[in-house]
């Protein structure tokens, strides 16, 4: 395991776990896997790394789906080099630990996926995390971690809201590539694959 990079020593831990800045806390509760809305506006914004919170440097890495590469932009704050390993290490998404994204409860309408019955709590208005409403449930997807020099870093914004930014432009140059994990396949093509790989001879995964 990837241990706490020196930037995040100061980050608070949930389970031995660093508590990345744009991830959402819910009641004093870190919700892995989903995004402080402010949290990931300010990072965009302020040129934050999405793990440590601190000032992007030189370089950074950015984290990307087969999705992102198309819509032209990362969803997501970038990432120190130091974060980026700690991130892929831990985040079961990520480390390929998990396959299928987690399902989001229908009538559940808080990001943390269970509603909140604390009157005092600012939770209601918030909403639900949308990429992680549309894959809910969906086989795992290929993740790649694209470096990108500081001097490239571009915001892409909402046509109608230009202060709102929408991530990270993936039109500049890509200094170095890392794969992640690779997608997993629905099960459906999984079997043809191995029926293939009988067929021909060869040695299951």
């Amino acid at each position: 395991m990837s241990a706490i990079p020196v930037r995040c020593l100061a980050r608070p831990l949930a389970g031995g776990l660093i508590v990345p800045y744009a991830s959402l806390v819910h009641n004093g509760h870190a919700v892995f896997g989903s995004l402080d809305a402010d949290r990931t506006r300010r990072a965009f914004l302020q040129h934050l790394c999405q793990i440590c919170a601190q000032p992007l440097e030189e370089r950074f890495f950015v984290i990307i789906r087969p999705a992102d590469q198309q819509q032209g932009y990362s969803p997501e704050p970038a990432l120190h080099p130091e974060c980026q390993p700690y991130a892929a290490a831990h985040c079961p998404m990520l480390n390929g630990t998990a396959t299928h994204y987690r399902s989001q409860p229908v009538l559940a309408s808080h990001p943390a996926g269970r509603p909140c019955t604390d009157p005092a709590c600012a939770c209601p208005e918030l909403t639900p995390d949308e990429g992680h409403t549309a894959r809910s449930g969906r086989p795992a997807d290929r993740y790649e971690a694209w470096m990108i020099a500081a001097r490239h870093y571009r915001l892409v914004s909402h046509q109608d809201t230009p202060g709102l930014p929408l991530g990270i432009s993936l039109n500049v140059p890509i200094l170095r590539r890392r794969t992640l994990r690779e997608a997993v396949l629905p099960a459906d093509h999984a079997a043809l694959l191995d029926l293939l790989r009988t067929a021909l001879g060869l040695e299951q995964p």
